[in-house]
């Protein structure tokens, strides 16, 4: 089959501009081979080279003496303590979901597990964050429906619990939903295994499932705007298949008991091509491939369709040649393929061969680190207009039209469609804060959080990236864990347009300030840009994917109210009602500035917290939804009715950060009464828990009614 000429529609199908390809031209002195523009248009594409965003995320937080490795690898890495460690990370499938939202949301599940079990850990826990159209958009019940079924179908086949994550809506995702998946997993601190390839004359070796034709393309199909053609782009999804990665996982950890890995690399965007390339130039070595001897599943595939496949479930390592037997082996086993494809050597030379015919020969280190860095242009977002008066609403009402909402009603139809036991050790599931897995065979649990507040980022980027940040940090807080890093999921529109850039910078100058000022360094994350459909952006949404330490089991604040308790609320409230959740879900209006985040307060608070964690029976953040929604939420879950010692609209709706509401016993609040005086930090009694109504002052209504309200809310809406 004869490679199609280059022209400028086809560099301008591969989503490069006429001087990034006049950059190319330089670098290689001729004009490239197609296989060769294919492999230059996967390493500069946005998803896979961050040209865009680069400069911004060298700014951030990624040290600390927890920080085992940072950005980077395939995952982030956090010391835990007895040896042990923690690998994770956070990662997007937007497009693909948007364009075949089951699969697209599956293979975003398969890739992020590949990320953490490369680095020699199993995974214990998953998260999403899904964002969506609004209900009534024609595409919405399709992609939550697709999307959902997606993550639990691949996640409960591979088998691990999924603990934590959120859904949202909103019109500014009508043509571009979001789908972040996050996962994280155990490892010993002197198992861990990296991607950079060492030794000359080393055997490349291609393990796991074969090649297809699924995927080609699909890292530079991330790195673009939708249009009318999006249906086009079906083919550029990947399809996932849970029970060989499961078999890829179990086969890849005997793996590296053997010692027979130097290093290895997840398959996924670009497929083999970027694994190839990062694993060369991290160790400082070229790399040669024999395509002939990849595993293909597909007759008469070129190696332009090889190079850019992104099928699932794949692994490139550097073996030790002499312990070749043993691992192949292992793969026999497990009835995967295991092909030696190529090998390292010493030269700066990317080169590929098809048949013996040279499809490509490229400088590797050039490939890999001349991709252009873009200084876009940005501009502040305007600071926000004082939000106008709001008239106060009866506070029954109000929290009927929250609980009413899918935004904020129960998303039980979401997480119970999630295997959330596996493996026997979640604590807490999904639905009632950050989730909690044990740290099997020891007394040591795991935190684990996912995010963010896109209408306050919108509003205020600064603030928006500080309080995604300082949330995630109160959630882990809420059930006693210490917050220890964090995995960030840079979502946002067009880079090339200045406001865009604007939202971008100023959230990563707010996410920086206030993981400095939290100690939770970012260790590993994922930028998607370009996240339009027809010029229209989303809401700018840096998720936030958070992981907290509990030393010891009788350190876990267990959550459950009792009848009889008395309810506290740390933190000082000033009724912000600018971008609230009130605002919107009653009045329709997106208004004001979002609320101010005093991180000092939200590092005193959180001491104060986990200080105290004993005197505590329960505890959650107030953030959407304010005192009444998180005093409902809390009853709710129990099942027991709670009156709120406050009727105003500010109190019980304001926005206010850095708050908490404890629920104890009269005797423990006297004790956390007495410790807030010697912290000096605000602490109030504001209710008390009993009987099956809702109060709020001298309004109520029965718990029951309300808790049925909140449980159908969701599902009657876009399920």
């Amino acid at each position: 089959m004869q490679d199609p000429a280059i022209t400028d529609d086809l560099i301008a199908a591969h989503g490069l501009k006429p001087d990034e390809y006049a950059r190319i031209l330089e670098i290689i002195g001729r004009e490239p081979s197609f296989t060769e523009l294919g492999i230059f248009s996967a390493m500069w594409n946005e998803h896979c080279s961050y040209k865009s965003s680069k400069k911004w995320l060298r700014t951030l937080p990624t040290e600390g003496p927890q920080v085992i490795c940072g950005p980077g690898e395939n995952a982030g890495i956090v010391d835990i303590g007895d040896g042990q460690c923690v690998v994770f990370k956070m990662e997007s499938h937007n497009h693909p979901s948007y364009i075949e939202p089951y699969q697209g949301a599956a293979t975003g599940v398969g890739g992020i597990l590949r990320d953490v079990f490369t680095m020699g850990a199993r995974p214990i826990a998953a998260m999403n964050s899904l964002s969506f159209g609004e209900p009534s958009h024609h595409k919405t019940r399709q992609l939550v429906n697709g999307v959902v079924a997606g993550v639990g179908g691949y996640g409960n086949c591979f088998g691990v619990p999924t603990v934590g994550g959120e859904v949202r809506f909103d019109p500014a995702y009508n043509g571009n939903c979001l789908v972040n998946a996050f996962a994280a997993g155990l490892a010993d601190t002197d198992k861990i295994f990296y991607s950079a390839a060492s030794g000359v004359g080393m055997p490349v070796v291609y393990l796991g499932a074969k090649t297809g034709r699924d995927g080609v393309g699909g890292a530079t199909m991330a790195s673009a705007e939708f249009d009318d053609t999006i249906e086009d782009k079906r083919p550029t999804v990947q399809v996932g298949d849970p029970f060989t990665e499961k078999r890829l996982m179990e086969a890849t950890l005997e793996l590296m008991a053997t010692g027979a890995v130097i290093s290895i690399q997840d398959m996924g965007a670009a497929g083999l091509t970027c694994s190839a390339v990062e694993m060369g130039d991290k160790g400082g070595l070229g790399v040669k491939l024999n395509l002939e001897d990849v595993p293909q599943r597909e007759d008469n595939m070129t190696a332009y369709e090889m190079m850019l496949s992104e099928s699932q479930e794949r692994m490139l390592m550097v073996l030790k040649p002499e312990l070749e037997a043993e691992a192949r082996a292992v793969f026999v086993k497990w009835d995967l393929d295991f092909a030696i494809v190529g090998e390292t050597i010493a030269e700066d030379r990317f080169l590929v061969l098809h048949n013996g015919e040279v499809k490509a020969d490229l400088p590797l280190a050039t490939l890999s680190g001349s991709a252009p860095e873009y200084d876009r242009p940005w501009v502040p977002t305007p600071a926000a207009e004082p939000l106008g008066d709001v008239v106060g609403v009866n506070p029954i009402d109000g929290l009927g039209a929250l609980i009413s909402s899918p935004n904020y009603a129960g998303k039980q139809w979401v997480y119970e469609q999630y295997d959330q036991q596996v493996m026997g050790d979640t604590t807490r599931s999904p639905g009632v804060g950050s989730g909690v897995v044990r740290i099997h065979g020891t007394d040591k649990l795991l935190a684990f959080t996912s995010d963010v507040t896109p209408r306050y980022v919108k509003a205020n980027p600064v603030e928006g990236g500080k309080q995604a940040v300082a949330e995630a940090y109160r959630n882990l807080t809420a059930v006693g864990a210490t917050p220890l890093a964090t995995t960030d999921n840079m979502n946002f529109g067009n880079p090339e347009k200045p406001e865009i850039m604007g939202q971008f910078v100023g959230a990563i100058q707010g996410i920086g300030e206030a993981v400095k000022a939290l100690d939770m360094p970012i260790v590993s994350g994922n930028v998607s840009l370009y996240n339009e459909t027809d010029g229209t952006g989303i809401l700018p949404t840096p998720t936030i994917g958070a992981v907290g330490l509990i030393r010891h089991a009788d350190e876990m604040i267990a959550g459950q109210i009792e009848d009889g308790n008395v309810l506290l609320l740390l933190g000082d409230t000033a009724g912000h009602l600018g971008q609230s959740a009130l605002l919107a879900e009653v009045y329709g209006r997106a208004e004001g500035d979002a609320p101010h985040v005093d991180l000092a307060a939200e590092k005193q608070h959180g001491d104060f917290i986990r200080a105290n964690h004993s005197y505590i029976s329960a505890c959650t953040d107030l953030s959407d939804g304010g005192l009444a929604l998180a005093a409902f939420e809390m009853a709710e879950t129990a099942g027991i009715g709670i009156a709120i010692d406050a009727d105003d609209t500010p109190t019980l709706f304001g926005e206010d950060q850095a708050r908490y509401l404890i629920a104890c016993s009269l005797d423990m609040a006297d004790a956390l009464m007495v410790a807030a005086g010697q912290a000096e930090v605000p602490l109030m009694m504001v209710g008390r828990v009993g009987g099956d109504q809702v109060a709020f002052g001298s309004y109520s209504a029965p718990l029951a009614t309300l808790a049925a309200t909140f449980r159908s809310a969701f599902q009657e809406a876009v399920a």
